[in-house]
């Protein structure tokens, strides 16, 4: 009778931390020089952050995680409900790149960002649900939240 409750006792301490990690390893997250997303997916990688007047700043980062000047980079982002999106195009500000337009009104809408390194580079396309909400976690925006809660 023993044996069973060790057994079970050793495969449950063997399994639940895999278990409360969602049985998948997780990348750290981390937040860019703003407090805004990186995005991972285009080189050098891009740091996503919504202005307080609701435009969208984009700021490459070196392999320091300092800001680098866009070079030949193109940006665009479309933004909202999917019935009547917003699309954003962006202008050289300093070292970043800042939307002409402003998102639209509201939140937690389809956000798709398609950035270009070279003009003759494949389109790098990153999608997520751009919330504004503060995380009460981390205190960033939700969309670049780097708590391990769901989103």
């Amino acid at each position: 009778m023993k044996t069973p409750i060790l057994t079970l006792i050793a495969t449950l301490t063997l399994t639940l931390p895999i278990l409360a990690a969602g049985g998948h390893d997780h990348e750290k997250k981390e937040a860019g020089p703003n407090g805004g997303k990186i995005l991972t997916s285009v080189e050098p990688r891009a740091e996503f952050f919504v202005t307080s007047d609701r435009k969208v700043q984009i700021t490459f980062l070196g392999k320091d995680g300092k800001a680098i000047a866009p070079d030949a980079q193109t940006v665009t982002v479309t933004a909202g409900e999917r019935s009547a999106p917003t699309k954003l195009t962006f202008v050289k500000s300093g070292n970043v790149l800042v939307s002409k337009q402003a998102l639209p009104e509201g939140d937690g809408f389809p956000t798709v960002v398609q950035i270009k390194v070279t003009p003759d580079a494949k389109t790098v396309v990153e999608k997520f649900n751009l919330s504004l909400a503060n995380c009460p976690g981390c205190l960033l925006a939700e969309y670049a939240c780097v708590c391990s809660h769901s989103h």
